[in-house]
């Protein structure tokens, strides 16, 4: 090494590796042979188990054989197909969620072109398509922060993120969490280099899973509305694409807005789905309402909602735009009805903000320190567990080591919690702080 040069770019890329290395090993040799031996203790059944599949099967369905995806009869086809054969409710080992196709129908002409081939093959094309995207989204959410970030930092970023919990298991289910990530994220490096018709164009299409996107879109009408003259190209691009994937939807299959509806509660009912706040501290009252869980939920969309409204006149291509964009995206997280790991890849723009804005949220208060180190403890605790049951499998017996494999799951709900507080807190810090300053001649 040359005189001057640091080594800790090298470091930090050989953490990062082990860090990811450390997770898929733990996947490979930990989680996966734990549930199929669980599963095999339970009589429970396994199939291609790909989140892909009831979406693929109700598009081939829909396209080729004029079928509704969201019947009765495609419903037990999905599950036969997902899990190797239909539920049976009086199986106490199966699982209950029925996988129906709880999606907009204008999914399928996303995979349309693949309703012709064997699964197998669309299964694994897929997969590559997922890890590019989010490769590609991660090294896009650093132009969208405007973080002219080293390439070794680039490196350790991607590593991670390939290796962090919420990647790995939306590679694992192909699950379009992933998808319409990527599609955030070229949508909104798009919005903030002006191209305001592709943009729009993108964010419809990622409202295959509105949830995801319900509480951005709302953020992006107030910036709209706060300068309409220049900004409604976005807007209007963005209806105009709807308006003609809902056409089509209602064309290939009528009344099908009806069919959706019913579909997502179908869901809700058979998956259980509670949001973040719900599973932490979910206390039922009389009429059956998550007390505590829907004041914070309240108070933290009401907190979401002030910065968007402070921030609606600032320009696409400005910091507090971008960091509006990645409270947004936390917060959504926070409150979707659906606590599972693989949406927490929306929480990559908010994890990059605190990573480069360490220094500042580190040096403000005690109480900021110890808010960061609790919440670096949580996001790192994944990495660090995987990497020692990791290590465990090739020492151990296998039914020792898969006694600890939901280890690395601990603090998975608590990540998105200490993320939306954290970069909240340093938003109305780092705001007051600035508004306290004196004016200067």
């Amino acid at each position: 090494m040359r005189p001057g040069i640091s080594d800790k770019p090298l470091w930090l890329v050989l953490a990062a590796v082990l860090c990811a290395a450390g997770m898929w090993t733990y996947v490979d040799r930990v989680l996966i042979p734990y549930q199929v031996s669980d599963a095999a203790r339970h009589d429970r059944p396994r199939g291609n188990l790909s989140d892909l599949y009831p979406r693929w099967l109700g598009a081939r369905e829909l396209l080729l054989r004029g079928r509704d995806p969201y019947g009765a009869e495609v419903s037990r086809e999905i599950e036969a197909g997902y899990y190797g054969r239909p539920l049976d409710p009086s199986c106490a080992g199966d699982p209950t969620d029925e996988q129906g196709f709880a999606y907009p129908v204008y999914v399928v002409f996303l995979l349309a072109p693949t309703t012709g081939l064997r699964f197998a093959i669309v299964q694994r094309g897929f997969f590559w398509i997922l890890l590019f995207l989010t490769c590609a989204s991660t090294l896009l959410w650093l132009r969208v922060l405007r973080w002219p970030a080293t390439l070794w930092t680039q490196v350790s970023l991607l590593a991670l993120t390939l290796g962090s919990v919420a990647v790995m298991q939306g590679l694992k289910l192909q699950q379009m969490s992933l998808l319409v990530a990527g599609l955030l994220a070229i949508a909104l490096t798009l919005l903030v280099a002006d191209y305001l018709v592709a943009a729009g164009v993108l964010l419809a299409l990622a409202s295959i899973k509105p949830q995801l996107v319900v509480l951005l879109l709302a953020w992006l009408a107030i910036w709209t509305v706060a300068d309409g003259r220049r900004r409604y190209r976005c807007a209007a691009s963005y209806l105009l694409t709807m308006a003609i994937l809902c056409a089509g939807s209602e064309w290939y299959l009528p009344h099908w807005i009806p069919r959706f509806w019913h579909a997502i509660r179908e869901y809700q009912r058979y998956t259980g789905a509670r949001s973040v706040l719900d599973t932490l501290l979910g206390t039922p009252s009389i009429k059956g309402l998550w007390i505590w869980s829907w004041a914070l939920e309240l108070l933290a969309f009401a907190a979401m909602v002030g910065v968007c409204w402070r921030e609606r006149r600032q320009a696409a291509n400005t910091a507090s735009f971008a960091y509006t964009i990645s409270l947004v995206l936390a917060t959504t997280v926070l409150l979707i009805p659906m606590n599972v790991p693989y949406n927490q890849v929306l929480l990559i723009p908010a994890v990059l903000v605190l990573v480069r804005e360490r220094r500042m949220i580190w040096q403000r208060s005690v109480a900021n320190r110890a808010l960061f180190a609790i919440t670096a403890c949580l996001i790192f605790w994944p990495w660090l567990s995987s990497i020692v049951l990791a290590g465990f499998s090739f020492v151990l017996p296998r039914e020792t080591v898969e006694r600890a494999w939901a280890i690395p799951f601990w603090t998975a709900t608590q990540i998105p919690v200490g993320v939306a507080a954290l970069i909240l807190i340093h938003y109305y810090q780092t705001t007051f702080t600035a508004s306290a300053m004196p004016a200067t001649s």
